[in-house]
C-alpha cells in the first residue's frame, strides 16, 4: 500500500486589521478579547519616537492595568528570551494576577520575544523543549495560548502573522526557531505611520527579508508532494508551496520590487511604506502557511558565527547580522540551484523584480533571477557577500554544519540538496558583484 500524499491546505492566520491610524483601535480590540491585565513587550528605542507613550495611553484609556517590559534584544537569544520570561513571570507574581493578553510594539523581535513570553508563561518548560528538532525536543505546544496583539514598526518580518520564534543559540552558534500554529498572534495591526520611524538600513534588511519570505514560500516543495499526516495535530506549520499561500507571496514580490528602494531611499515616502507593510504581511502569510527553505537554512549560521561585523545603520554595539541580510547573501546561489525544479516560477520572481525575460525560455529567464536579486541588494546598500561579514572559506565546513541542522526547512528545498550543494552555495555567495 502506498504513501497517503498530503491533499489539505489550510489557511491559518490570525485577525488583521491595516491601515493608517489602525492603532488607535488597539483599545476597542483589547476590550473585545475582556483583557484586564496586560503585558506590552516593546523595543525601547521607541520611547524617542513617542509610539511607547501612544499605544501606553491607548491601553490606559480603557481601564486596563498594563506593564511594560522594553528590554528585547535585537535578534533574540536563548538568554535574552529567558530573561524576558523570567521578568514577565516576577511581574505577574508581584500583582498576584497573570496577564490575560500580550500587546508587541516592534520588529520581529520585539514580537517574536513577546510570542516566547505568552508560550513559556502559559505552560512552563525548559527553552529546549519547544525547539525544533533536531536541535531541540520538538514538543508540540499543549494548547490555545492567551490573546496577543503585534503592531509591527518595521516591514520584513511578517513575524505579526507567523507561528513562529527564532532565536539563536549563543552556546551552540547557531540559530533556531520554535514553531507551532498556536504560536500566532490573536491579532495583527499594522500601521504603516508606525515604520516612518524606520532607519533606512533597517528598512533595507527587512525588506529584502520580505523578499525572500516570499520567493522561498513561492519555490519550495508542493503541498500535495508531502505524506499526509497521522493526525491533523501533527501536520507541521509550513505544509509546502499550494494555491493559496501562491496569492499572498507572489503579491508581496511584485511589491518589493515596485517600492523596497523608494522606501530605502526616503523614509517619508508613505506610498512605499505602505506597501512595504503591507508586503511584509502579505509575505509572512505565504510562507506563515507554505514555509521557507534553503536561503532561511543557510542564514541561521551566517547570523549565528558571526565575530565582530556590526550592521551600519544599527543602534547596536555588538556583532550582529540582520536577519534579512543573513537570508538574502545567499538567496542568487540558492536559487541558481533551484531554478531547473520550477523554472517558471523562478522565472515569474525574476520578472516581478524587473528583470527583461521577454523571449527567453522559461529556463533562460529563470536564470535571471540570481542578477536581479542582487541589483535589488546594490541597491539597497547591502553587503556584497559573505566575505563583507568577515567570513572567508575556512568557515564553510561549519557554516554548512549549521545549515543542515535546519532540517525543518531544508525539508521544503525543491529539490533534494547535499552538503556539497550547501558548500557551493556558500562558497557562490562569498562575493556576488
Amino acid at each position: 500500500m502506498g504513501v497517503e500524499m498530503e491533499s489539505v491546505i489550510p489557511l491559518m492566520m490570525g485577525n488583521l486589521k491595516f491601515g493608517a491610524g489602525a492603532t488607535e483601535e488597539l483599545g476597542y480590540e483589547l476590550r473585545t478579547m475582556g483583557a484586564k491585565n496586560v503585558l506590552l513587550v516593546a523595543d525601547g528605542r521607541l520611547w524617542e519616537f513617542g509610539l511607547v507613550d501612544k499605544v501606553k495611553t491607548i491601553i490606559e484609556e480603557e481601564g486596563i492595568r498594563l506593564t511594560i517590559y522594553d528590554e528585547v534584544h535585537i535578534e533574540p537569544t536563548d538568554v535574552s528570551l529567558k530573561h524576558a520570561i523570567e521578568i514577565a513571570g516576577e511581574c505577574a507574581n508581584r500583582t498576584q494576577t497573570a496577564f490575560d493578553a500580550f500587546v508587541a510594539l516592534g520588529g520581529g523581535s520585539t514580537i517574536d520575544t513577546a510570542k516566547a513570553i505568552n508560550l513559556f508563561t502559559t505552560y512552563p518548560a525548559d527553552l529546549y523543549d519547544y525547539i525544533n528538532r533536531p536541535i531541540g525536543k520538538g514538543k508540540l505546544v499543549p494548547g490555545p495560548l492567551k490573546p496577543m496583539i503585534a503592531l509591527p514598526t518595521t516591514a520584513g518580518t511578517g513575524s505579526e502573522t507567523t507561528p513562529v520564534i527564532a532565536l539563536e543559540l549563543l552556546g551552540q552558534k547557531v540559530k533556531t526557531g520554535i514553531s507551532h500554529v498556536n504560536i500566532r498572534p490573536a491579532m495583527a495591526i499594522v500601521d504603516p505611520l508606525n515604520t516612518l520611524s524606520m532607519p533606512s538600513a533597517v528598512a533595507a534588511s527587512t525588506g529584502l527579508d520580505v523578499f525572500t519570505h516570499a520567493a522561498e514560500s513561492f519555490t519550495i516543495k508542493p503541498y500535495n508532494t508531502r505524506p499526509k499526516p497521522k493526525s491533523p495535530a501533527l501536520r507541521p506549520a509550513y505544509i509546502g508551496a499550494n494555491p493559496i499561500a501562491d496569492l499572498w507571496s507572489e503579491k508581496a514580490i511584485e511589491w518589493v520590487g515596485k517600492y523596497l528602494r523608494r522606501s530605502y531611499l526616503n523614509s517619508d515616502d508613505i506610498e512605499a511604506r505602505t506597501y512595504m507593510a503591507m508586503g511584509s504581511t502579505f509575505a509572512g502569510i505565504g510562507f506563515g502557511n507554505a514555509g521557507v527553505h534553503i536561503p532561511h537554512a543557510l542564514g541561521y549560521p551566517i547570523a549565528g558565527m558571526i565575530r565582530d561585523w556590526i550592521p551600519p545603520g544599527y543602534d547596536i554595539e555588538e556583532p550582529m547580522v540582520p536577519h534579512g541580510i543573513a537570508t538574502v547573501l545567499t538567496a542568487p546561489a540558492c536559487f541558481r540551484l533551484t531554478a531547473t525544479a520550477n523554472p517558471e516560477r523562478h522565472a515569474r520572481i525574476a520578472e516581478l523584480l524587473g528583470a527583461s525575460v521577454a523571449g527567453l525560455s522559461p529556463m533562460e529567464a529563470a536564470m535571471e533571477l540570481p542578477d536581479a536579486i542582487i541589483r535589488l541588494m546594490k541597491d539597497v546598500g547591502c553587503p556584497n557577500g559573505l566575505a563583507a561579514l568577515g567570513y572567508n572559506e575556512t568557515d564553510i565546513p561549519a557554516m554548512v554544519e549549521g545549515g543542515w541542522k535546519q532540517q525543518r526547512l531544508l525539508v521544503g528545498s525543491p529539490l533534494p540538496v547535499t552538503k556539497e550543494d550547501l558548500a557551493r552555495v556558500f562558497q557562490e555567495s562569498m562575493e556576488l558583484w
